[in-house]
Order: structure tokens, then sequence, then C-alpha cells
């Protein structure tokens, strides 16, 4: 039985992920406690969650909310492997440091890695799964949108004025914050004095990233053997998970549960924390 959520500090670590890259992470709460892993989205960074962890660590949870390799302060992989298999390789190097299976929470490319993961083990590698605004069959304008958004500002920024334009044009629904402070999260500073994004350019214009044609299929595969508690949570404004394409793998899933988020679109997490992190802590409290 876990407490309500209350503010919980979090601690930073690094942990091993696979073939020698290090992977920055925010942990909280107790070894001996119910793990849970946050994994976010392509080109974001784990400060993406809002409280997320914060709350779930105050509520009674070991929390390990990670950097995805060549994201945040995670490494950039030496050899700029950045494919579906190398995140996957990461999260199951982190699982196999712990004493049970936790319940993994990932966002777009952190679910897609999340599904992967846990439906092609051969063994139990998760306790329950949470997809956060992505299924196998995602909306292609949706998708483009946002590859368009990250290959479009590759050239960095000179002010996070700048930075924060960029970001208010392409969520132009989302309330413009009073601080830059978060967005400085999301942002390094290059030799040249110019600020960009958080991650490896290699992730987007590598030669060895995710290849979008495969993982539909892959996705779709590892959803018909996921066995455990899953439960879908969708931004109800999403332009990257339809209902068409959330209906698709409930149909893979019979026995997933699925929560639109009103007012949020496919940052849900950023876009109505609250919100969301009700439906996770309410996900968990059934699986007591």
């Amino acid at each position: 039985m876990h407490c309500e959520a209350s503010t919980h500090t979090l601690r930073g670590a690094a942990l091993a992920g696979s073939r020698g890259v290090n992977l920055a992470a925010d942990i909280g709460g107790g070894a001996g406690q119910a793990s849970v892993i946050l994994l976010h989205g392509g080109g974001q960074t784990r400060h993406s969650w809002g409280k997320a962890a914060s709350d779930l660590a105050g509520a009674g949870y070991h929390v390990i909310s990670l950097d995805l390799r060549g994201h945040g302060d995670s490494d950039w992989a030496p050899d700029a492997d950045y494919t579906l298999e190398a995140f996957v390789g990461d999260l199951r190097a982190v699982i196999d440091t712990l004493d049970q299976p936790p319940v993994i929470i990932g966002a777009s490319l952190g679910g897609a890695t999340a599904l992967v993961a846990v439906g092609e083990a051969e063994a139990s590698l998760a306790r329950a799964l949470v997809l956060v605004d992505v299924v196998p069959r995602m909306s292609s304008g949706g998708v483009e949108q946002i590859r368009a958004f990250m290959q479009g500002n590759l050239g960095g920024f000179a002010t996070v004025q700048e930075a924060a334009d960029a970001v208010a044009r392409y969520l132009p629904n989302r309330p413009r914050p009073s601080s830059s402070d978060g967005l400085l999260k999301n942002l390094r500073e290059g030799p040249d004095g110019r600020l960009y994004w958080h991650w490896d350019p290699a992730f987007q214009v590598g030669d060895r990233r995710i290849d979008a044609s495969l993982m539909t299929a892959r996705m779709e595969a590892a959803a018909r053997r996921v066995r455990v508690p899953t439960l879908l949570v969708r931004g109800k404004q999403s332009d990257v998970v339809s209902h068409e394409g959330a209906s698709q793998l409930l149909a893979l899933m019979p026995h997933a549960a699925s929560v639109d988020v009103e007012g949020a679109g496919h940052m849900v997490a950023g876009d109505r924390n609250d919100i969301f992190n009700s439906a996770i802590l309410a996900f968990l409290a059934d699986l007591e």
C-alpha cells in the first residue's frame, strides 16, 4: 500500500547502459521498494517528466528516471549507434541491476523501447508497462512534424529566447512559461558559444538511427507477446497517436487499459502533469 504522492528529492546517479555507454539518472525512494523506470521521448531529457519522478518517489516507489543514450547528461554513443536495438540494450542493462522486475513508463521513443524490450524478452522483464502517447501505427503527419522540428534547429540558437521562440512555434497551444529555467535543462552550450538541444545530432542524422519503416512491425509483434498489465496514456489532442492507432494497439493487447488525457497533446506529461501523475498513480495502486 503506497501513500499519497508528495514531493520527494531525487539524487543524480550514473548507471551502466550497454556497450560501455553510461546513462545519467535521477533516482528517488528506497532501493527495497517496488521499482519504476521512466524513459523520456526522443529529443527530450529526464526533466521532461515534470513532477512525475518526485511524486512517484514520494508515493513510496523506487524511481529511476533515465536520460536515454545521446540525450541530456548521458554519454553520446561512441559508435553513433542510436538504433532501437541500442536503446533496448540500455534498458535491459539497467533492469539487470534490479532485484525484481520494474514497472516501465515510456513516452514516445521511450515507450517504443519499453514495448519492444518487454515483448521480445524470453523471461519476465517488467511487472507492468505504461505507454505514453505511443503505438505501433502512429500518425505520419505528427511524426513528420516532430522530425522537422528536431532537424530544423541543428544549427543551434544564439540565445535562450531564440530557442523559446522555436518551441512556441512548434507548440502554439501550450502556454509559454514565464521562466526559461526549464528550457535550459534541454540545452547545451557548444564550443562556438551557441546553444544546442541536449542530444547528439547523430541521433537524427547519423547512419545508425531508428528505421521507422521496420519499427511498426517490430512493435506490433512485441505487443502481441506482452502479458503484463499495460496502460496506454494518450493525449486527447495528440497529432501522433490517433483514436484509430490507439484502438489498433488495444486490439493487439486485449488485456490493456487506456486513458485519454484532456487538454494534452503528444507531450502528455508536460501538457497536463497533474492529471498524468494521477492516472499513473491510480494504475500503480491497482497493481497492489
